[in-house]
């Protein structure tokens, strides 16, 4: 019986893909098989609910009442502290 196939493409970095040979290569089959067997791993995983320091995070944020156009805000003004306390690089 021949089993249906979907060709796609998808761009991984570059440690993602070694990690995908070296995992293909210890199981002994080809990339495609490793990755699906590593999705079909992953989709069996329990979910997990968000750890501690996510969920202290979250109510740290929430407490500040950081609004996004004041999160761009301050972002713009470390950009450029950052900018004029760096030594001027060559061919600038």
């Amino acid at each position: 019986m021949a089993s249906t196939t979907i060709k796609s493409t998808y761009s991984l970095d570059v440690d993602t893909v070694r990690a995908l040979d070296s995992i293909a290569s210890r199981w002994r089959v080809s990339k495609s098989e490793a990755l699906r067997r590593a999705i079909r791993i992953a989709a069996h995983q329990p979910q997990v609910a968000p750890t501690e320091a996510t969920t202290a995070l979250d109510a740290l944020q929430r407490s500040l009442k950081l609004t996004s156009r004041a999160a761009d805000r301050w972002r713009q003004e470390v950009r450029s502290e950052r900018r004029t306390s760096e030594p001027r690089r060559r061919g600038r």
